[in-house]
């Protein structure tokens, strides 16, 4: 059954009467069936799934379910003693709400259940959060069985984001889609409240096969038997890419080889979903089309991978695989897992000995490891973890070689120094030198020409366009080579992001458009309108952005209704993710730059409203002000954004610029240099800094910021 998220806040007081947990049940839409549907025909697959990770993503709070100590246990952090206990069969913690005073808040939902588990509490709206403690559901001899919390250094206290009120911590947009089944999150932004609802409370077979009713009433027909395609059983989408396949051994390398090679990517576009780090732009998905319909995945960005793509925040593994030559060579995920289960297909090094011969690999003459040891295991070396939310190791995915080599001239991170914590980069780029003769060279060879384009290093542009031209380059590591290049576009360098556009894949075109989208109109206009009916939606929507404004009306004639449709794709884009200041900072800007500054103004307060802390929101209000002549409302709003986030370097940047508009020269000079001090990357900053300075009588102090921006 479906449920609908009630807006009651927990009561506080006396015990209340058991009671159902605070759902509306509905009736199943849009053709879904639920799991135990499935369960007549598939019931050894049914039972594998109901033992995994995917059946319990999420669930109601009760003693089958709940694994955390609620006997009236205590935890202390940032000044604040939250206390877990029951009271009339129900789950309570005791901490600090929104306005930061204790009260007593119900558990409604249990969320995720290894190797930690967080619980969830409704607030007004209809909102669900998730709270900041979790326990720690590892065994007593890991360290486990133990409440932590999340940001043990951070010191999270109400007001901030990141406390489990806040809008960072939210279950409706940051988590949802990914632990339930046709999850709709149903923002009313008139209302400023969810309607969030969902056909199965976890991740149910249709999560990943699609809406069951038609394949449900194919199977109870005569028709059963005759069946020749998905289409003709009523599936939605068939996950077969693996159907009749065989991985063959190649004697000559040691390595298997698909017996046919990968013509789709349908196994992959479902699990990318949940499983890439993306924001999601709509609820209508479609079981079998490009996940970038729905969702815009992130590429190797800045912060969150390292240069040579392994990852670095929390980016989950569909970024990091389709960086490595297992995809390139036609492995998908289920090559490896057992999707219903989620277990490996084999233990260990077996999982590898599938498709890589055990006698060359897992020998120590490859691995330079006892046999048996812990460095002798193949994860160990192409697949080191990186911790998350404290306690939970992934596995990166790129299956790379370790590259300690880049650990010395890059900065980035390596597998050898997972285990050898006291040995340096150099230590291990020696000892592997002295294994093999000579310099390690893998799949993935581009780190260099990312870093370029990341700290604009000499042959930056001629680095990234080599890889963006090479078809052989994974289109994950072409996008973020194109994104890079977009900052040193020259007539030399435009064809590189012209012939992107042609790409097969949508994230390179992505990367493209929105490449060409800071160009100048002439150019904009030559190239992207053709863009506008791109089957899939994040591409076409950017187009439309790109487009709009002054010159919109140059469209051709034939690409206006295009134009038109896309736009109000991008529109509706937005208003779907209301309920985050990004959704109103897009409009506003969308608004700005069409000409309408009120409509502008309103949709950057909202964003404000949503987010006090918002930086882009008010560097761009500060501007619409500044355009319309009010430099004294522009520094309010830059002055209390300063107040919430003091290391904003963008807010004193233009807070500085706002003061020379003023004739403030001096409090103007501290700014601006208060912005360089913050941002040393940023060369705009410097420059502006080292003109200030040099316009006050300070060109000495001008030419020491120039040359110190220069040596950065």
């Amino acid at each position: 059954m479906a449920a609908m998220l009630a807006s009651a806040p927990a009561a506080r007081g006396a015990d209340p009467a058991p009671e159902a947990p605070a759902v509306v049940t509905q009736s199943f839409a849009r053709g879904y069936v639920g799991s135990p549907a499935c369960a007549e025909c598939h019931r050894a697959t049914f039972d594998a799934w109901a033992g995994s990770q995917h059946a319990r993503a999420m669930q109601v709070a009760d003693p089958k379910t709940v694994l955390g100590n609620f006997r009236n246990a205590r935890f202390t952090y940032a000044g604040t003693t939250s206390t877990f206990f029951t009271r009339g069969g129900k789950y309570f913690v005791r901490t600090d709400g929104p306005d930061g005073k204790l009260a007593d808040f119900e558990i409604l939902y249990t969320f995720g259940v290894a190797p930690l588990q967080q619980y969830l509490i409704e607030l007004p709206g209809g909102r669900l959060q998730a709270l900041g403690i979790a326990w720690d559901a590892r065994p007593k001899s890991a360290d486990g069985q133990r409440w932590f919390h999340l940001y043990p250094k951070e010191k999270i206290r109400a007001g901030d984001p990141l406390h489990w009120t806040g809008i960072a911590q939210n279950w409706n947009f940051m988590c949802a889609e990914c632990h339930s089944t046709d999850l709709r999150k149903k923002f009313d932004p008139t209302l400023g409240e969810y309607r969030t609802t969902w056909s199965e409370i976890s991740v149910g077979c249709e999560a990943c096969h699609g809406p069951g009713a038609d394949h449900l009433a194919w199977a109870k027909t005569k028709a059963a038997g005759r069946a020749t395609s998905a289409a003709d059983m009523g599936l939605a989408i068939a996950l077969n890419e693996r159907k009749g396949i065989q991985w063959a051994p190649v004697a000559a390398t040691g390595n298997a080889q698909r017996s046919a090679p990968r013509t789709s990517a349908r196994e992959m576009g479902v699990c990318a979903r949940c499983h890439a780090r993306a924001a999601r732009i709509s609820d209508d998905y479609v079981h079998g089309k490009s996940p970038l319909d729905t969702h815009r995945p992130a590429r190797i960005d800045e912060g969150l991978y390292w240069n040579d793509g392994q990852m670095r925040d929390e980016v989950y593994n569909w970024g990091s695989f389709v960086q490595s030559r297992m995809h390139a060579k036609g492995v998908t995920c289920s090559d490896c897992h057992d999707p219903h289960t989620q277990a490996l297909r084999a233990p260990g090094n077996a999982v590898c000995a599938a498709c890589h011969a055990p006698a060359k690999f897992d020998s120590e003459r490859h691995t330079h490891h006892a046999r048996g040891s812990a460095g002798a295991a193949c994860t160990a070396c192409h697949m080191p973890t990186t911790t998350y939310m404290q306690v939970d190791p992934r596995h990166e995915h790129s299956m790379r070689i370790p590259r300690p080599d880049l650990s010395v001239t890059l900065g980035v991170p390596n597998a050898c120094s997972n285990c050898h914590a006291k040995k340096s980069p150099q230590w291990a780029a020696d000892s592997i030198a002295k294994w093999t003769g000579k310099k390690p060279v893998g799949y993935q060879n581009f780190a260099e020409a990312l870093h370029a384009g990341s700290v604009g290093a000499p042959g930056t542009r001629d680095a990234l366009q080599t890889i963006t031209d090479d078809p052989a380059q994974p289109a994950m590591v072409r996008a973020s080579a194109i994104d890079r290049l977009a900052r040193w576009l020259t007539p030399e360098t435009l064809s590189s992001a012209v012939n992107a556009l042609n790409d097969t894949d949508p994230l390179v075109r992505l990367a493209a458009v929105e490449a060409l989208s800071a160009t100048d109109p002439a150019t904009r206009l030559r190239y992207l309108p053709r863009m506008l009916t791109d089957p899939v939606r994040s591409v076409r929507i950017e187009a439309a952005r790109a487009l709009a404004g002054p010159d919109e009306s140059r469209i051709p004639a034939a690409q206006r209704d295009a134009f038109a449709k896309a736009l109000a794709e991008y529109v509706a884009v937005q208003t779907y993710n209301a309920d985050r200041p990004e959704g109103h900072l897009n409009l506003g800007n969308l608004h700005a730059i069409r000409g309408d500054p009120n409509r502008a103004l309103a949709e950057f307060e909202k964003a404000i409203e949503i987010d006090p802390r918002s930086v882009e929101a008010r560097v761009n209000l500060a501007d619409l002000h500044r355009a319309r002549g009010a430099d004294g409302e522009a520094e309010t709003v830059l002055r209390k954004g300063i107040a919430l986030e003091p290391r904003a370097a963008p807010l004193h940047h233009a807070l500085g610029l706002a003061l020379v508009r003023q004739k403030q020269t001096a409090a103007a000079v501290r700014e601006l240099g208060e912005a360089a001090k913050l941002a040393p990357a940023n060369a705009r900053y410097a420059y502006v800094y080292a003109v200030a300075l040099h316009d006050t009588g300070r060109p000495q102090d001008a030419l020491r910021a120039l040359k110190a921006a220069l040596e950065r």
